[in-house]
């Protein structure tokens, strides 16, 4: 069984970290490698290398993981309880 609590914090987290490497990718590399498109068509209202933009992505990928931790959980513990019964 998985904590739900736990696993929606991880996968913010995480989320969060992956999105702060992300920018850091795109400071460091030319335009033509950037992730600039791909994090302003996957989140809604940010605009690259903008103070705003940042923060919002940053929130904006927090809860995109929170998201998939609290529906994760839930579906696979239900799994657990129904195919692990002894």
């Amino acid at each position: 069984m998985l904590n739900t609590k736990l696993v929606t914090w991880t996968l913010g987290i995480w989320a969060s970290i992956t999105f702060v490497v992300c920018v850091i990718y795109g400071l460091v590399t030319p335009q033509s490698l950037h992730m600039s498109g791909l994090l302003e068509q996957l989140l809604p209202a940010f605009k690259w290398l903008t103070w705003w933009g940042f923060l919002l992505g940053l929130v904006e990928s927090f809860l995109y993981g929170a998201y998939a931790g609290l529906v994760f959980c839930p579906i696979y513990n239900f799994l657990y309880r129904r195919f692990n019964a002894k």
